[in-house]
């Protein structure tokens, strides 16, 4: 038995000792690492894969023969022969110009020859349009990416909706370096595309800090849970610890004004003798204000605010139900009792013939009026368009190799903005001093002094922060992957220039400031109005924040070089806060123009989930590969969810051509903003000016009396089928179709009006909702609902042909596109009953074109390259395809359709020496602006087509008479700020 003992522990030793740890790094042709090689030992199942800087680490014996294989690339054996680094190059006919790492949680893919369809952009990409943001750079790289800035600048002046393949912004998953950076705290609730949601503020990420961006354009919930319905935007960061640069920016628009002014600063270094890295990046820049208002026309303005109708009724009677013309007081009576009795007794007699006369005088002074206020401010002093902005940008990104196997990284960003832009102008026919006497001495703004009105401002600050911690390690082939992260985002806001219009007293105890036993001036006794005259001109109205943690656990192992498997999970904490503003914010009504959180809407929501999910990829053959993941999740407010996906793709002609398809299912979790907010609305309505409504939640007691459902997760069913070919090493190009199908989408619910009112507007209805208005001094309110079913189909074109030589230098041309076949409702709008009952919908005529033709049908950019010597050309068109609008108010026989237009950017750079660059752009070089026009529905629509009058009429409505009539009051699809000159200076360090 001892003698067994022995052999036993000898043997096992002389096996210990007969392995010999391997380390090495795997790169191109080019040199550049390669992640996600696979390393075989080979005649055995010991393996090990490249990570990100493609270096690698295995275990075996020292006769062993090592094989290197990669999608793409010719597999290379290689003798270890007893030694202990083994760097190698991998190369073939078929290089990947790309590595992806979203579309498998199991091993990266290429680009031409993945499973899925992925837009890889790299840094250069992104510069080379001279757009100031990211956001505003992918809207003119990737085709089915859509971002807007909205011509109304409130708290969306902050941040600007985008979207992928028109799902909204909640329906995009944005990751950095992998891992989910978190949301904003703004709702969007103005009616513009992304109404109703919410996305990552990916404006706030620095150009300069990004190596690469992959867009998985296919729904991966099962990858990566909740909010990846339309695809995943996965920002790499910058890892060079040698490699940095200095880059000055400055820009002005064509009008001069839009002034943006920039210097940014990456940088890195390794740390110890190169066992890691870190890179960092600084950014500050400030963009002024750049006005697009419109010529206000006076008769519109005239018809909306001053014109008294001497036929109407109401004309003849105060708040109260007293005859103006001193006649009798038709209190307690009904609206059509009043009236009946007033025509019966007062039409016709001396005191009704004054009375018009009266009216008439009035309505001629009132239009002197107007034209007087337009000549002195023809644009009704309104300012709108891009608002002044100011933002300080820090990021890090870094890692540090503990051993040969385990290696640490992080990344850390901080973002500060600050934003400066106006309400609607209150012109002073709009708040007169009728009745409003008190203004003449708040806003005496005139040439002489006298009160011209008013122009609330809105101004706004913003902090975002995310930050990730994490180490990586491999132990018998298997890949661990742990971290923790956490992110924020808030925002608050000041209103100045304004004033709280609402006749509010005080209460009932008089409060002794200075404790003298008399009252002061200054002091309120009961019944003193708080505001009005008393009010203040400046207020905190609160703001937002949204924060959450984040803990993944990741591990894959290559199990045979056929089969490669990934498991993992995630914790995520989420936090909501509505932040409570200060009394005179929102106490009766609140500042005008922008009414702050009152405490009964403000508090601290909070809720976590688990998920877990199981990759698994089979390479049936070398050509043939199959995909599968599952994901589970369970939230702690509205239950669990299971989702799979299936993913293959097939390669012929020798690895040039690649057919792809996959099938999954999704969900998206309602945020925490839709679930809570609740919130006066103010709101421009078409024909009725600015209107207060009320946004309540759906967990409220105002909701429970309306009978409105909770909020449930929207569930979706994704198809993509698709073709790759990598012809040579130039030229390649995708061609992807793709069906989503979302269930049960949750939309911020149109406004919901009284079931019922007199001839004056007041309610006569005896429903809940009645009451609920009615007690609230609201004129309608919304809601989130889970309200449709919709279809998005539509088709990607990717297309690249590069290296073409001319005249010395080297030519390369890019083609990409996006074209939708639907978008569309399936079925009918599922409508709480209450609002069914009062022959009302949640989703409306403008409701449905915000969701499905706000956006281009069709969007399609043409680039091209040229470099020669020291000199790069690049030019780029974008065509923006037809979108189509139904504007509030606007009725059933018009529509508005934008007219496509092509946006042309032209780009130059100048290497003046190795390291230092000048760059300028041309950003719309033709100053094409957005253009509309009516479009008839039906025979009624015809007739107005032919009206000029009417049509001008309906003009007005949708533009505000004007003061919008680039864009129209709902935003448009580009820019309204026409050329802008753009140059930038870069020195690498």
């Amino acid at each position: 038995m001892k003698k067994l003992a022995f052999i036993l522990i000898v043997l096992s030793t002389s096996l210990c000792f007969s392995q010999q740890t391997v380390t090495g790094v795997v790169s191109d042709a080019d040199g550049s690492p390669l992640p996600g090689v696979n390393i075989i030992e080979k005649g055995t199942s010991n393996g090990s894969t490249t990570d990100f800087d493609g270096k690698y680490s295995i275990e075996v014996n020292p006769e062993a023969v090592l094989v290197f294989s990669y999608v793409g690339f010719n597999s290379k054996e290689v003798p270890v022969n007893s030694q202990t680094t083994i760097n190698i190059s991998l190369s073939s006919g078929a290089e990947l110009e790309e590595i992806i790492l979203v579309g498998s949680r199991a091993l990266p893919r290429s680009n031409t020859t993945s499973s899925l369809p992925v837009d890889v952009l790299p840094a250069k990409e992104l510069t080379s349009t001279g757009q100031i943001t990211f956001d505003k750079a992918l809207q003119y790289k990737i085709p089915s990416f859509n971002t807007v800035q909205t011509p109304v600048n409130d708290a969306t002046s902050l941040l600007d909706p985008y979207e992928i393949r028109n799902m909204g912004p909640s329906r995009t998953l944005i990751l950095i370096n992998g891992k989910r950076k978190n949301l904003s705290a703004l709702l969007y609730t103005q009616t513009s595309p992304g109404r109703g949601e919410t996305g990552s503020d990916i404006s706030a990420i620095p150009t300069d800090a990004i190596k690469r961006v992959e867009i998985l354009r296919d729904g991966a919930s099962a990858q990566y849970g909740s909010d990846a319905i339309a695809g995943v935007m996965n920002i790499i960061l910058k890892d060079s610890p040698e490699e940095g640069s200095v880059t000055i920016r400055s820009g002005i628009t064509s009008e001069g004004d839009g002034e943006t002014i920039g210097i940014s600063l990456n940088n890195g270094s390794s740390i110890g003798e190169d066992k890691g890295f870190f890179n960092y990046t600084v950014d500050f820049s400030k963009v002024s204000l750049a006005n697009r208002p419109g010529t206000v026309d006076a008769q519109g303005e005239f018809d909306d605010f001053v014109f008294t109708d001497p036929d109407s009724y109401s004309s003849y009677l105060d708040a109260g139900g007293q005859a103006l013309d001193g006649g009798a007081i038709l209190t307690g009576l009904t609206a059509e009792q009043a009236q009946q009795e007033f025509i019966d007794n007062y039409v016709g007699t001396p005191n009704h013939t004054t009375r018009l006369a009266e009216i008439n005088a009035a309505n001629t002074q009132g239009r002197a009026d107007v034209d007087q206020f337009l000549a002195l401010k023809p644009d009704a002093g309104n300012i709108n368009g891009s608002p002044e902005t100011s933002a300080a940008k820090f990021l890090v990104n870094g890692g540090y190799d503990i051993s040969k196997n385990t290696q640490i990284y992080l990344n850390a960003a901080y973002v500060y903005k600050k934003v400066n832009s106006f309400a609607n102008y209150r012109t002073p026919y709009w708040r007169t001093l009728t009745d409003f006497p008190y203004l003449a001495d708040f806003f005496p703004d005139g040439p002489n002094g006298q009160y011209v009105g008013y122009v609330p401002t809105f101004e706004g600050d913003l902090n975002d922060y995310n930050a990730t911690i994490g180490f990586k390690t491999k132990r018998n082939g298997w890949n661990y992957d742990l971290s923790y992260t956490t992110g924020g985002n808030t925002q608050t806001y000041k209103v100045n220039n304004s004033h709280n219009r609402n006749t509010v007293y005080s209460p009932s105890t008089w409060i002794d400031s200075n404790d003298n036993g008399t009252v002061d001036p200054g002091e309120l006794t009961q019944g003193s109005e708080l505001y009005r005259e008393n009010s203040p001109i400046s207020f905190d109205p609160g703001g937002t924040g949204f924060r959450h943690s984040v803990g993944n656990i990741d591990i894959a192992k290559l199990i045979t070089d056929k089969i490669s498997v990934g498991f993992g999970a995630e914790f995520r904490t989420e936090t909501f806060e509505i932040i409570e503003g200060d009394l005179a914010s929102y106490d009766g009504g609140g500042a005008d123009s922008f009414a702050g959180n009152s405490p009964e809407n403000s508090g601290t929501f909070n809720r976590y989930n688990f998920g877990g999910y199981l990759d698994v990829a089979y390479d049936i053959t070398e050509d043939f590969l199959v995909n599968g993941t599952v994901r589970l999740e369970d939230y702690s407010d509205f239950g669990d969810a299971f989702v799979w996906k299936l993913s293959s793709r097939y390669k012929f002609l020798e690895d040039k051509l690649t057919v792809r398809a996959s099938i999954s299912t999704g969900f998206r979790a309602p945020t925490l903003h839709q679930i809570y907010t609740q919130k006066a609305q103010y709101s421009f309505v078409p024909g009725a000016g600015i209107q207060v409504g009320g946004l309540i939640n759906n967990v409220s007691p105002q909701a429970k009396l309306l009978d409105i459902p909770q909020l449930d997760a929207e569930e979706s069913t994704n198809i993509t089928v698709g073709i790759g070919a990598k012809i040579n090493n130039n030229i390649n190009f995708t061609i992807d179709y793709y069906n989503i199908q979302v269930e049960d989408r949750i939309v911020l619910s149109t406004e919901i009006g009284k079931t019922a009112t007199d001839a004056v507007g007041n309610s006569i209805g005896n429903t809940n909702l009645d009451q609920l208005l009615n007690n609230n001094n609201l004129n309608d309110l919304s809601f989130f609902v889970n309200a449709l079913d919709t279809r998005t189909s539509g088709i990607d074109v990717v297309a690249n042909y590069k290296n073409i030589g001319l005249a010395g230098g080297s030519l390369g041309f890019s083609l990409s596109g996006n074209y939708t076949i639907e978008n569309e409702r399936d079925g009918d709008v599922k409508n709480p009953a209450i609002v069914a009952n009062a022959g009302q919908s949640v989703v409306n005529l403008t409701q449905e074109a915000l969701f499905f033709t706000s956006r281009p049908k069709t969007k399609w950019i043409l680039g091209t390259s040229y470099n020669i010597g020291k000199f790069g050309f690049n030019l780029n068109n974008t065509y923006f395809g037809k979108t189509e609008f139904r504007q509030q108010g606007l009725g059933p026989n018009l529509k508005t359709e934008f007219i496509p237009k092509i946006v042309t950017d032209l780009g130059i750079d100048f290497n003046a020496t190795d390291k230092f660059t000048v760059s300028v752009n041309v950003n719309n070089l033709l100053n094409v602006l957005p253009e509309w026009e009516f479009k008839s529905l039906n025979a009624a629509g015809d007739a107005l087509l032919n009206d000029p009058a009417e049509l001008k009429t309906r003009s007005n409505l949708i533009t505000f008479n004007q003061r919008y009539s680039q864009m129209t009051y709902n935003g448009f699809h580009f820019s309204q700020l026409g050329t802008m000159f753009n140059v930038s200076l870069n020195y690498k360090l």
